[in-house]
């Protein structure tokens, strides 16, 4: 069950009154609450929503250059590391040799795929449970917008 402040009544972009407090106050907290939300359900397989996320970036991907999996991640190369570290340990992610011998190359090992179907699951209750709280359509409109702003402060950055 997610825990969440009471609900307020809704209010539509072309009713918002101009913005009031700190905008990334609010994107930080709103992320503790549903990262929260996703780890319970995540913990239950042995995994954070971080390193979920992370077997299915490879999965998706694999084989991977480490670069170019931190760049689809929005990742810095040291975070990336840090991160695959773990996974690696367990055995659930593979990195080798790349193309030359200057780069390497990262992959689920056959554990690892069957981390990854085993975490899928479990993500998908925290998913079907996170539609249920805030209902279907919210959380589609809540996407869309989400993608609007990245889309609109990523070409703002330079």
């Amino acid at each position: 069950m997610i825990t969440m402040p009471a609900a307020r009544p809704s209010v539509t972009l072309a009713t918002a009154a101009t913005p009031r407090g700190c905008s990334h106050f609010k994107l930080r907290q709103a992320d503790r609450v549903v990262s929260r939300h996703y780890d319970r359900h995540l913990a239950e397989v042995g995994l954070k929503t971080s390193q979920y996320s992370l077997l299915g970036h490879i999965a998706a991907m694999a084989p991977v250059r480490p670069a170019e999996l931190a760049a689809a991640m929005a990742l810095d190369a040291s975070t990336l590391t840090r991160n695959l570290q773990p996974l690696v340990a367990q055995g659930w992610v593979a990195v080798g040799a790349g193309d030359d011998a200057r780069s390497r190359s990262v992959q689920l090992t056959e554990a690892g795929r069957a981390k990854h179907a085993e975490a899928k699951r479990a993500w998908k209750k925290a998913q079907l449970a996170f539609n249920a709280r805030l209902g279907e359509a919210r959380v589609a409109e809540l996407h869309a917008l989400l993608d609007d702003c990245l889309q609109l402060l990523d070409a703002a950055e330079p």
